[in-house]
């Protein structure tokens, strides 16, 4: 093609530069004349066709980027059934018209807002991954156009996820999320299927209830947290009453020992005035401070007749009730 060109071209310029030099010949005046129109069409003859042989080559030829697939258009037989792949590729140039299908995965994202099964109102953001069936672009074409998800994406989506919702409860919802994300991907599947269109993924990315429903759930935590607080406030009191009680008992029968110990052996007495004497003795000597008190006061007069008289008290009264 680029040698057709250039041979027209060198033409072109033989034919303008003979016409030249036969109106600079002075003597055939009529005839030069004659000669550098017909020149001058034919030139322009030339031209023609070689623009028309450029147009041609620029025009039959496309290119598929990576990632996309083309389809083309007859003006006579209408759609061909061929889908075109990545590179070069060929056409009639004003017959044919190739249109050409991004079929990389790409997302699109829906919210709306619907009803679960207790009728809490739930508002819920689904995001999809998705892309043409590669081998069905000649179908979607005639039916969809080339902005396929817009038509039909919007509407399937909003309708199964309501569907699927208004199965479950406000709390189902979340606790049993990726139960109710499968269930919407599996609806979406079938239902964009009929429409050649592939999901690779479908996902809740968003999930929240209404403002009174939230604060409910706010409220019924705050009084669950109060009525484990009361248990345990509870227990505590029963706790500590075992802890009285226990500490009562334990002081009864030690006062009862001590009875029956004093009552067998007298000398329980002494040995006890014995070791109060010690302590008070060890917490006098430790003080810096000078202490003037009567020793029977301070339990130290160990000497004295304190154990006679205590002695003789006991006796008198196993007397009198004897």
């Amino acid at each position: 093609m680029a040698q057709r060109l250039r041979e027209a071209f060198k033409k072109v310029a033989k034919q303008v530069n003979s016409a030249g030099g036969g109106g600079s010949g002075g003597g055939g005046g009529g005839g030069g004349g004659g000669r550098a129109a017909a020149a001058a069409a034919t030139s322009v003859t030339a031209l023609a066709v070689a623009g028309g042989l450029g147009y041609g080559a620029y025009n039959s030829l496309f290119t598929v980027p990576g990632g996309h697939r083309a389809i083309i258009y007859n003006r006579i037989s209408g759609m061909k059934d061929t889908v075109y792949g990545e590179g070069l590729n060929f056409n009639i140039p004003w017959f044919e018209r190739p249109t050409v299908f991004d079929i990389r995965t790409r997302p699109v994202n829906l919210q709306t807002l619907t009803g679960s099964k207790d009728l809490q109102m739930v508002t819920i953001a689904i995001r999809v991954l998705h892309k043409p069936d590669p081998n069905k672009l000649v179908e979607m074409y005639r039916n969809l156009g080339r902005n396929y998800d817009e038509r039909i994406l919007p509407s399937i989506m909003n309708e199964c996820a309501k569907a699927i919702v208004a199965r479950y409860n406000a709390n189902e919802l979340l606790t049993k999320r990726d139960m109710v994300s499968k269930e919407i991907s599996h609806d979406l599947r079938l239902r964009a299927g009929y429409f050649n269109v592939l999901l690779e993924d479908v996902a809740i990315t968003h999930l929240s209830f209404s403002p009174e429903y939230a604060r409910a759930v706010e409220r019924k935590q705050v009084a669950q947290q109060d009525a484990e607080r009361a248990k345990y406030v509870v227990i505590g009191a029963i706790q500590e009453k075992q802890t009285i009680i226990t500490k009562a008992k334990g002081e009864a029968e030690s006062a009862s020992l001590i009875g029956h110990a004093v009552k067998k052996n007298p000398g329980f007495m002494k040995l006890r005035r014995i070791d109060a004497a010690r302590d008070i003795a060890d917490i006098v000597a430790k003080s810096g401070n000078k202490v003037y008190l009567n020793a029977d006061s301070l339990l130290l007069n160990l000497l004295g007749d304190s154990d006679d008289k205590f002695e003789k008290s006991l006796s008198e009264k196993g007397r009198f009730f004897g």
